[in-house]
């Protein structure tokens, strides 16, 4: 994109950017950088994204269309805007509060308009994310969720120093994606004890590997095992011996 002049005759930075990235939100983010770096000090509340394309891998893996994206810099901050007053009852600093607080920060950052919904059972916070925007938020077979749950599970500590358990769901994912995985697992299962051999599964995320061992955890026909290192890494059905 090129410049504009401005009334003065001084040639004024485009305030709009037409980025690609693997995911949308990598596209965002890229848009981001790109104003942030013709704005200095740019207010994210102010930016407005258009999607072109949420992008596509080929058949088999084979070729790639990136995302792409448009953002612009408005006037006006959107209703995307989500930093609002703690809800009825949450204590001040408290793991749900932080929670919270957290997760709002990643939504204004993205543009995206969410509201956020914590609870806590004994050691385990559980956020949920609606809206009409979050499925930005989940990200390709939930990447980006994944990462911002990391994220949280990293941050949130509890009020004794204790590490807690955090689950990030937007519009309910993580139940489909749940039974789609345990699906999937007993397919692998029922491949492996027809064939008698190892079947492989695609690489996962470690909440999602640890979704398919829970799903085949009391059969006693076949176990499950990790292997492969990084982002490669990917659950093996056995039949039992």
């Amino acid at each position: 994109m090129s410049d504009t002049a401005s009334p003065d005759g001084e040639t004024a930075p485009d305030t709009r950017v037409e980025s690609t990235g693997e995911t949308v939100g990598e596209a965002k983010w890229a848009a981001l950088r790109e104003l942030e770096q013709r704005f200095p000090g740019l207010d994210k509340g102010r930016v407005r994204f258009q999607v072109l394309s949420e992008g596509e891998r080929g058949l088999l893996g084979v070729g790639f269309t990136p995302a792409r994206v448009i953002a612009e810099l408005g006037e006006a901050p959107p209703s995307g805007r989500v930093l609002r007053d703690p809800p009825p009852g949450e204590e001040p600093g408290s793991p749900e509060a932080r929670l919270r607080q957290l997760l709002e920060v990643v939504c204004a950052g993205l543009a995206v308009r969410a509201s956020v919904q914590v609870s806590r059972s004994g050691s385990e916070l559980r956020a949920r994310l609606a809206g009409p925007d979050v499925g930005l938020l989940i990200g390709k077979r939930g990447s980006t969720i994944d990462a911002i749950q990391y994220l949280a599970g990293a941050a949130v500590r509890g009020d004794d120093g204790e590490r807690l358990s955090v689950v990030v769901d937007a519009a309910g994912y993580r139940g489909r994606r749940e039974a789609t995985l345990a699906r999937v697992a007993e397919d692998a299962a029922r491949e492996a004890l027809a064939t008698g051999a190892p079947v492989a599964l695609e690489p996962m995320s470690a909440p999602e590997r640890k979704l398919v061992h829970v799903a085949l955890q009391d059969r006693a026909d076949v176990r499950t095992e990790s292997e492969g290192a990084g982002p490669g890494r990917f659950v093996v059905v056995f039949p039992a011996e």
